[in-house]
């Protein structure tokens, strides 16, 4: 480190904990108050007028999403942008199980940090803080890059919440699919053989893909419920829907499964006489894209404020994240940041009781003063930056 930049961290991790009171009530405000996607009002609100009291530019509504936002630390003059992404959306049923309250605060913490600890970053460029809705089903991040959001960001990073500290770990592809039966509908009881049972077509479409799942890839995944089973015991169902998620480590599986996936939704229609439709979402989840570059400075920052990662537990498989689009764009990295004791599964009501606890309060200022110190290292060392740019390019970058 250049003697600045010695003497400016132990500023920003000092204004991270002056802050910390402030973020961990923003955090359980959050928490308490779960919104989904795209419907993050209450959270937008917050989260952008914390940020505004602390010495950013903030812009609301960025991307033509109501929700999204964009706050600006500027630097000394014009250079590279470092984006600092944040997640506030919930889960349907479960709220925050998977513990954004804690990435918005981070997030929003280290930008704050910044602003509230230097006014004017001492170097070119700038951080921004980037507020990405809808990571739960609506792929807000997608959508703000092709409105042009991360257009002139140079790298991006972001923290998630989980049982251990990881600075990397694989992310899942997704091919969000549903399969929809069309039968014919009759009184079940007096005249079942005029009906053509569309219920019988779904459940034979989960037993081949139970039956298919032997000769998967290991780290590949077919999951999906029942969206609509009928409407009462006494018609034979006429239409029924299953909503599917097809993941994997590379596109190419997302697609081989698709396949197959789909000629198990047919073979179910031959087999009960219905008619099927199989739908795909537009928007594919890419998988996340390593830079060991940008990781590796992460993880010297969580060493200077003496936050240990964890060795990988081996238990837990992996998810998916839209994060995973924006690392196939530009340098990106999603390290994960423990907030609960071994084993807590996300997606969990468990895990949304650790998201508000004394560890998830301790990860969210790990997580807030890593994040602006990484920020700060790659405005402070172009090289550094570089370095980043020239991995992703090497591994196939879009930049």
């Amino acid at each position: 480190m250049s003697a600045a930049l010695d003497a400016l961290k132990p500023k920003v991790a000092a204004a991270v904990d002056r802050l910390a009171d402030e973020l961990e009530a923003l955090s359980h405000r959050i928490h308490a108050t779960p919104e989904l996607c795209f419907q993050e009002d209450k959270a937008h609100g917050w989260l952008t007028g914390f940020l505004a009291g602390h010495g950013t530019k903030v812009e609301r509504g960025i991307g033509g999403l109501p929700t999204a936002f964009r706050a600006t630390i500027e630097g000394s003059g014009p250079g590279p942008t470092i984006a600092i992404m944040a997640e506030y959306d919930a889960l349907p049923g479960i709220g925050h199980a998977c513990g954004h309250n804690v990435i918005a605060t981070a997030g929003a913490g280290a930008g704050a940090a910044l602003g509230a600890a230097l006014g004017t970053l001492p170097f070119p460029g700038r951080v921004q803080v980037i507020g990405t809705p809808a990571e739960e089903g609506g792929a807000g991040k997608v959508k703000l890059l092709e409105a042009g959001v991360f257009r002139d960001v140079d790298a991006a990073m972001m923290i998630h919440g989980r049982c251990g500290t990881q600075v990397w770990r694989p992310s899942l592809g997704i091919i969000k699919v549903k399969a929809e039966f069309h039968g014919k509908a009759t009184h079940a009881s007096s005249w079942p053989w005029r009906g053509v049972n569309a219920l019988n077509a779904v459940i034979q479409l989960f037993v081949a893909l139970d039956q298919m799942r032997q000769q998967l890839r290991p780290e590949a995944r077919v999951h999906g419920i029942i969206v609509k089973g009928g409407e009462q015991p006494n018609i034979i169902p006429e239409y029924t829907r299953a909503d599917f998620y097809l993941r994997a480590l590379t596109k190419d599986y997302c697609r081989e499964l698709l396949r197959r996936f789909t000629a198990c939704a047919e073979g179910a229609a031959a087999a009960t006489g219905c008619r099927v439709e199989v739908t795909t979402d537009p928007i594919v989840h890419d998988p996340l894209k390593p830079n060991a570059v940008l990781a590796g400075v992460f993880e010297q920052n969580l060493a200077f404020i003496d936050f240990p990662v964890d060795p990988d537990d081996g238990e837990a498989g992996y998810g998916s994240t839209d994060c995973g689009n924006v690392s196939q764009a530009l340098p990106t990295i999603h390290p994960y940041i423990r907030i609960s004791p071994d084993g807590v599964p996300g997606h969990s009501r468990e895990f949304a009781e650790w998201a508000r606890s004394p560890l998830a309060r301790a990860g969210m200022v790990a997580g807030a003063k890593a994040l602006a110190l990484t920020a700060l290292d790659l405005l402070a060392a172009p090289a550094t930056l570089e370095q980043a740019r020239d991995e992703f390019a090497r591994t196939g970058g879009s930049r």
